[in-house]
């Protein structure tokens, strides 16, 4: 019993790390050009289906 709680509490710390890893390798990136471009262009292009 005890060693079923701590897989899946190890299973769930493994899943958490890896979400928080993404968010931290994401958060690091630079914006890509495409992304610069419809941020500049937002107000200024009606083709923008963002809006």
């Amino acid at each position: 019993m005890l060693a079923r709680r701590f897989t899946i509490v190890c299973l769930l710390m493994s899943l958490f790390g890896m979400f928080f890893a993404i968010l931290v390798a994401e958060a690091g990136r630079p914006a890509r050009s495409w992304d610069e471009a419809t941020r500049i262009c937002g107000f200024g292009c009606p083709t923008n289906l963002r809006h």
